[in-house]
């Protein structure tokens, strides 16, 4: 799988001074191959890879020894058996967040030993250290992280793009005529991309479930993969968050389809339990933030630069962190979304704006959304652009008549706005349409 993190960890590899690297993203989104398929490409040979949650003993003989990277080298080379040489080998630390002293010791290794290649990840790493570039829950910066910056560098890792998902599935061409914006191609193949579009609206962008569609094309083997993953994300709940906080993290996560599915998606707490109040979920929310798997999408008002000084903490919609969990959770099986049904159109809106956000995400974009004072009505993202903030209406299927869009360009005057759809690419000028399946590749060109 050619995943595009491997562009951001090739100019880590030829930045200097090189900071050591800490992959960051949720259980199973890739984080343990790219390291290994990274180290196999640039380090044949020279490097060395350790995991702390298997190897209890070296675990046990790092925090015994405390946060002092010679001591570290010197307890993996024991372990291991391999030599590690600043200026030859890569270090890889898997799953650091089992160490507390492997992690605070990430920050001494640019001072101690700065010729040495080192990067760390782990499933729960963000809960580990914090978020030091996120948001929380309540929307200031996360700030609980001891590594200042200057000292690590932060790779966020995500489930992969449609893009991603087309290359794996043997689809290099059309993925290229993506990336390249061949609109000759693209119109051409619009039935083809269609196609694809949905099943990656079921198969999702997990590694695991991705490599099981392009190996078997089996839908229920990928719906296997993504209950048992499910599964191990509860497991994580239990062993890893605090335990007065897990029934309220449990509340929260399985209540976001059902949220997802009302017509106006922000979500609202007492929906999910009498009574509940936003200050009592707070630090539930911040955990599943800090550990990757949810996307808050805050509200804008007005939608203007800097989208920091203007949005609204307090009103939110809250997505999974990969639209093909997202229909597991809903119990959503193949046929329906392959085929359509009409009992499936509210929820078919949702896993649109599901798809949206992981592109967008995927694209290195923060995205919020707008909504009239009055509520009647609303743009489900707004991100930055050149000259302002950037509306994008997103539609389920082919229709594209916007209310909303139409309200916020009258009201604001953005310099572009952009409708995604399974429609065909219309040049509008300062309103583009463009398709579902071209969003993800193509937006950083429009912006």
């Amino acid at each position: 799988m050619e995943r595009d993190a491997f562009k951001a960890m090739e100019r880590w590899h030829g930045g200097t001074p090189r900071k050591p690297l800490m992959l960051m993203g949720a259980r199973q989104v890739g984080k343990t191959w790219l390291m290994e398929a990274f180290a196999q490409r640039y380090y044949p040979g020279r490097w060395v890879r350790v995991d702390l949650q298997r190897n209890e003993r070296l675990r046990d003989r790092i925090e015994e020894s405390g946060p002092d990277p010679r001591a570290i080298v010197d307890w993996v080379q024991a372990a291991t058996g391999r030599a590690v040489h600043a200026g030859e080998t890569l270090l890889a630390i898997d799953e650091i967040q089992e160490s507390p002293k492997a992690l605070t010791a990430l920050k001494y290794f640019s001072e101690a030993m700065p010729g040495l290649a080192v990067m760390a990840a782990g499933s729960l790493l963000g809960v580990a250290v914090g978020r030091p570039h996120g948001r929380t829950a309540a929307g200031a910066p996360s700030g609980r992280g001891s590594f200042p910056v200057g000292k690590v560098g932060f790779l966020d890792i995500w489930p992969m793009s449609f893009a991603e998902f087309l290359r794996a599935a043997g689809n290099a061409v059309l993925a290229g005529a993506l990336a390249e914006g061949n609109w000759t191609l693209l119109e051409g193949m619009r039935t083809e991309y269609g196609e694809l579009y949905r099943k990656y609206l079921f198969t999702g962008g997990m590694p695991e479930a991705v490599g099981a569609f392009a190996a078997t094309g089996d839908y229920t083997a990928v719906r296997d993969i993504q209950d048992a993953l499910l599964r191990a994300y509860d497991a994580d709940f239990a062993k890893h968050a605090p335990p007065s906080m897990l029934p309220k993290i449990r509340l929260l996560w399985r209540n976001i389809p059902a949220q997802l599915a009302k017509e106006n998606r922000k979500f609202v707490y007492a929906a999910m339990k009498n009574g509940a109040r936003a200050r009592e979920y707070e630090d539930a929310l911040r955990w599943l933030d800090d550990a990757g798997m949810v996307h808050q999408v805050y509200r804008v008002s007005p939608p203007a630069l800097p989208p920091g000084a203007h949005r609204d903490f307090s009103a939110f919609k809250l997505y999974l962190h990969d639209v093909g969990l997202l229909g597991a959770m809903a119990g959503l099986d193949a046929r329906t979304l392959l085929e359509g049904n009409a009992l499936f159109s509210n929820f078919k809106g949702a896993m649109t704006e599901q798809f949206v956000l992981q592109e967008l995400v995927a694209a290195g974009l923060e995205p919020d959304y707008w909504s009239a004072d009055s509520g009647n009505a609303e743009v489900e993202f707004v991100v930055p652009g050149a000259g302002g903030m950037v509306p994008i209406e997103a539609k389920a299927g082919l229709n594209t008549k916007a209310k909303s869009l139409k309200v916020f360009r009258e009201r604001f005057h953005p310099p572009l706005a952009i409708r995604t759809s399974l429609q065909p690419r219309h040049d509008g000028g300062d309103l583009q349409d463009i398709p579902l399946y071209a969003l993800g590749a193509r937006i950083r060109s429009l912006l």
